[in-house]
């Protein structure tokens, strides 16, 4: 009866529309309170007490570093530089939207961003040079996804505060499945162009692509201070969120010089705002976790699990089918918190690695911004494009299938996601 009114009334809101950081609180505060004796006045301390976590002080400072990086001409900088590196080869101008993405990704941490950053400027690019309409969406809109797994990832970080892993470890897991899924996608796009009478080149001279580096070059070294700040042991991923903040801020205003102080208030207001409404979603969360733990659910669905003789590759099989269509409707952070406290559980009981099943629920959710009725990717690229959605998702298909053989491959293969964070870390 308990499960049944909670994940009841949860799904039952959210089909009428009701947020989901609201549909969390609610579906839980009402069951708690007609089925239960849980200590709902004690909530708020939880709450307090999930949040006021060190780790999640580096969400509001990614997200931040990516505006500052978002709004100036970064995103324009590394694009000229991917397109001096790939532009010569068959498919070479999306390839280059798809490298680009992958770079900004890495740069901003936000799948929404990289689209409109990348696609805004390379869609027209793409189209102007002859190529189907297909390709110009369906490489910018796919490619974008990879922003929540090449780190810096806000999804991530909230998977590593929700299952209580390390965060440095989760990010040095989505770097090599983070561009293995790139190069599928440049491979695919390669093997488009091709078959469509795509010649190659003249690749660019080595000069050029200096240059083009060397404009690139402050906005490229983001990623280094990030990646290599947390592997060199200078400072934590949240002090990486600081270090990227104050460090895009300063190569916007004084380096690059494209934003003026005037731009700064509805910088800071716009990420505050993002930074809100995810605090939200995990404040909700929080008590929505803290619930299913005083009740035992997690506890009993294992046992129900481990009875019907399920093992890991079932398990996994169905954990991939229930996150793909828990994708399709929600927002990344929401289906993590929602999740984890049910199913990594389960996943430790069956040995396996809490980063890798950290690393399949990302790439879950990469799918999921791309899948109707409600992939957040296919809306904007819908939006800068000024496309049909239908047209956006029939666009998107071959890349978005590409994608699901990566899914298989991370899933089954679980050192993809583990070599680099053992090597950098440990076992």
């Amino acid at each position: 009866m308990i499960m049944t009114s909670l994940f009841g009334i949860l799904f039952g809101l959210m089909l009428i529309g009701v947020p989901v950081a609201v549909s969390l609180g609610v579906s839980t505060m009402f069951t708690a309170m007609i089925f239960t004796d849980f200590d709902v006045l004690g909530v708020t301390s939880h709450v307090f007490d999930g949040l006021n976590k060190y780790s999640l002080m580096a969400i509001p400072m990614f997200i931040l570093a990516g505006a500052f990086l978002a709004r100036g001409s970064a995103a324009g900088r590394i694009i000229e530089f991917a397109k001096s590196i790939v532009g010569h080869l068959p498919g070479g101008l999306p390839i280059a939207a798809i490298f680009a993405s992958i770079i900004f990704a890495a740069v901003s941490g936000s799948s929404p961003a990289t689209v409109v950053a990348i696609g805004s400027v390379m869609y027209g690019a793409i189209k102007e040079a002859g190529y189907p309409a297909k390709y110009a969406i369906g490489t910018i809109a796919t490619a974008g996804s990879l922003g929540i797994l090449i780190p810096p990832s806000i999804v991530f970080i909230v998977y590593g505060v929700t299952a209580d892993e390390s965060i440095g470890k989760l990010f040095m897991a989505g770097v090599i499945p983070g561009f293995m899924l790139g190069g599928m996608l440049m491979l695919v796009t390669y093997i488009g162009a091709k078959k469509l009478g795509f010649e190659r080149s003249e690749p660019a001279p080595f000069k050029e692509k200096w240059e083009k580096f060397k404009s690139a070059f402050w906005a490229l070294m983001l990623i280094v201070l990030v990646i290599g700040g947390i592997y060199g042991g200078i400072f934590t991923p949240t002090e990486a969120g600081a270090a990227s903040a104050v460090y895009a801020f300063f190569v916007a205003f004084f380096i690059y010089k494209d934003l003026k102080f005037k731009d700064l208030y509805p910088i800071i207001l716009d990420s505050a705002m993002t930074t809100a409404m995810i605090f939200f979603i995990i404040a909700n969360a929080m008590i929505f976790s803290h619930f299913l733990t005083d009740e035992m659910i997690p506890q009993h669905i294992t046992q129900v699990i481990l009875d019907a003789n399920v093992g890991p590759i079932m398990f996994l099989i169905i954990v991939n089918v229930l996150l793909l269509l828990m994708g399709q409707f929600m927002e990344p952070s929401s289906v993590v918190m929602i999740t984890v406290p049910l199913l990594l559980p389960i996943a430790k009981t069956l040995g396996i690695d809490p980063i890798h099943f950290g690393v399949i629920m990302v790439v879950n959710m990469e799918i999921g911004m791309i899948t109707p009725p409600v992939g957040l990717n296919l809306f904007v690229a819908s939006g800068i494009t000024g496309l049909d959605l239908k047209e956006v998702i029939m666009a998107a298909l071959p890349w978005s299938l590409t994608i699901l053989v990566g899914l298989l491959l991370v899933t089954y293969i679980p050192i993809i996601s583990l070599w680099l964070p053992n090597l950098m870390f440990g076992t």
